[in-house]
């Protein structure tokens, strides 16, 4: 019973999870929608009219906003069990879809966009930092997964869509700084700029380790009982 109560609540755990990953999804989906047909006069971008008119500041731009939502969906498939035990090829073309869209294009793009970010160099710092641990983290898991080190390929996994993810956290703690404390414009724009990206890296560290830690120490169980050796 106490097994069944425990598989019950985990995967209560993981519908609740993918269902606020559904809304803030749809939330980015009607951001992007914005920007379709592209235009340089709308939402974000009215405020980047000092750079918008470097055709590769547009590029990077359009490039990273138009293929977010692709990246964030495909990311989602990778982790549920169920698709990579009873779709295997749902994992491993979205996979795909994911690493591609990250290191070819969303990754170098958001580099560029971190370069001209508002704020000067606290935020900028920030948001190229996070564009080369975000392509960095995403080709060391494509990397371990060739190499079939599936244990190692998933923490990595895990740390790239944790800085996937940092998209939708960063609007989310700033709509909770402004609520609570009221801040200037760019003194909030600080640090949501670190605390968007850092905050998500440490909870998936922390994840990581109890996770994994977990499984190693039932592996290990298995094997002490499966050699007959006692434990006092």
């Amino acid at each position: 019973m106490r097994l069944n109560n425990s598989a019950y609540f985990a995967k209560i755990s993981y519908l609740l999870w993918y269902a606020v990953l559904l809304f803030f999804g749809y939330l980015m989906l009607l951001i992007t929608l914005q920007y379709i047909p592209a235009r340089t006069d709308v939402a974000f971008l009215r405020i980047k009219q000092d750079v918008v008119g470097m055709l590769h500041y547009r590029i990077a731009f359009f490039a990273h906003v138009y293929t977010g939502m692709f990246i964030l969906v495909s990311g989602m498939l990778q982790f549920p069990g169920y698709i990579r035990k009873h779709f295997p090829a749902v994992h491993k073309w979205s996979g795909r879809i994911y690493a591609f869209g990250i290191m070819v294009i969303a990754g170098p793009a958001g580099f560029v966009m971190g370069y001209y970010g508002n704020g000067g160099l606290v935020s900028q710092s920030a948001f190229c930092i996070l564009a080369v641990l975000w392509i960095v983290f995403t080709w060391k898991a494509v990397a371990f997964a060739r190499a079939h080190r599936i244990a190692e390929h998933k923490k990595w996994m895990y740390r790239s869509y944790a800085l996937t993810l940092s998209a939708i956290s960063l609007r989310a703690w700033k709509w909770l700084l402004v609520l609570l404390f009221a801040p200037g414009p760019m003194d909030v724009y600080h640090v949501v700029s670190w605390l968007g990206w850092a905050g998500n890296l440490l909870i998936a560290e922390a994840f990581i380790y109890f996770t994994f830690k977990k499984q190693e120490g039932g592996r290990l169980n298995k094997e002490i009982a499966a050699a007959g050796v006692g434990v006092v």
